[in-house]
């Protein structure tokens, strides 16, 4: 995908070390964008993300989803723009499904709420100020928000709210030209999440129900991000694009 040149233009992608987010930095940087890559935990992998976009950026570590995160991040980043507007936030970083109801415990809904819906709401808040007009605010949703998976309850609510979120911050920005918008991804295999699909039969399972077949990769979903971040989507505000290849469209009859 060829999208509009992003020279000169600052991105934080959220949860950058690996998988996704690794991949949409990737894909940012080959567009001409200089990253701002965090990550929690996994320093050495943020700094090979940091290492394969050629060093075009900064780390920025933080844990999400805990008092003065947002603030944590905001520093780091501060510290890097050095005076410069941030032109576009990707907020990737989200906590894994917690499990069906039978088992989810009240810590565990709040520690996902916390990090998937609270914390990108609030870097939202928080960076308002830094992000120029004519900016980019795209979040990862996921396929749960629209079919029922009930291992996956508490997860694909807090990806309906982002999704919610998305649309009501496009309405309120729209007047700073600030386009806000969501990517859901589906089943997509990544160097970080590799052994999840040696499960027996999950492969054949997904693909079989997807419409392109196939699972999906990181670049797959970077793409659209890149779209989305670009000059080229300035008119496409307040949607979630469905990155999933068609997963679980339909049946297949014949």
């Amino acid at each position: 995908m060829i999208v509009s040149n992003m020279n000169q233009r600052v991105a934080l992608v959220t949860g950058a070390s690996r998988g996704i987010g690794r991949a949409i930095a990737e894909r940012l940087a080959a567009a001409g964008a200089e990253v701002a890559v965090h990550y929690h935990r996994d320093k050495t992998g943020a700094e090979e993300t940091l290492e394969r976009i050629g060093g075009r950026g900064f780390l920025i570590g933080a844990e999400l989803g805990v008092p003065g995160d947002v603030d944590e991040v905001f520093a780091q980043l501060s510290d890097g723009l050095a005076g410069r507007p941030l032109d576009i936030l990707v907020n990737n970083a989200a906590a894994s499904p917690a499990g069906p109801i039978e088992t989810d415990t009240e810590a565990a809904f709040d520690a996902l709420f916390a990090v998937n819906v609270r914390a990108p709401y609030f870097l939202i808040q928080r960076l308002l100020p830094v992000l120029r007009d004519g900016g980019r605010i795209i979040s990862l949703s996921s396929s749960a928000t629209r079919f029922a998976n009930p291992i996956q309850t508490s997860f694909a609510m807090t990806k309906g709210a982002v999704e919610t979120m998305t649309m009501t911050l496009a309405h309120a920005l729209g007047p700073r030209s600030i386009t806000v918008n969501a990517v859901s991804p589906g089943a997509t295999r990544t160097e970080a999440n590799g052994a999840f699909f040696e499960t027996p039969g999950l492969v054949d399972f997904v693909t079989q129900n997807t419409s392109l077949g196939r699972l999906g990769r990181g670049e797959d979903v970077a793409d659209v991000v890149a779209f989305l971040a670009s000059d080229d989507a300035r008119w496409i505000t307040g949607h979630t694009v469905d990155a999933t290849g068609g997963l679980f469209l339909g049946p297949r009859f014949g």
